[in-house]
């Protein structure tokens, strides 16, 4: 009679290398520090119209050029882009004085239309009109300050 001997994997139970602890941490305070990053806006000293319902009537009133920023609650490139363009102190007092500005949540369900009017697919979009309601600039995303401020000169030059 031939006996069978059963043979079962034992599981190594060794120690991991030290550095794969170090390598882990590192890459969960790295990701920590990423998320809060993209998530944090600082509040600003812009004065955002927020009621959509008006710009006609803002832009006709103030016979100044509108800017109006569509973003949304869950935009990453928003809110980074509100933290490092719209919360630097140059940038504010330039849009407060020469542009009248608008932020538009695009996924409150009063700014549908406004959405559709402008054919607004992604976030963030920045549009400017002139005191005529014609489109100076239309940008899909995320803009840099300098960027930014460049476009704003323009708008004094083509004035």
């Amino acid at each position: 009679m031939k006996t069978t001997e059963h043979i079962s994997p034992t599981i190594s139970k060794t120690k991991p290398h030290p550095l794969w602890r170090w390598f882990w941490l590192t890459f969960l305070v790295v990701s920590l520090t990423y998320a809060w990053y993209s998530f944090y806006a600082p509040s600003n000293e812009i004065k955002w119209a927020k009621n959509s319902t008006t710009i006609q009537k803002i832009t006709n009133d103030s016979q100044k050029n509108t800017l109006i920023f569509f973003t949304g609650k869950w935009c990453s490139p928003c809110r980074i882009m509100k933290r490092e363009v719209f919360a630097d102190k140059e940038v504010a007092k330039e849009i407060n004085s020469k542009i009248t500005p608008v932020i538009i949540d695009i996924d409150d369900t009063n700014t549908k239309e406004i959405v559709k009017h402008y054919k607004v697919h992604g976030t963030p979009t920045t549009i400017i009109i002139d005191s005529e309601g014609k489109i100076i600039e239309n940008i899909l995303g995320k803009i840099e300050k300098n960027k930014f401020l460049e476009i704003l000169s323009n708008l004094e030059r083509n004035n």
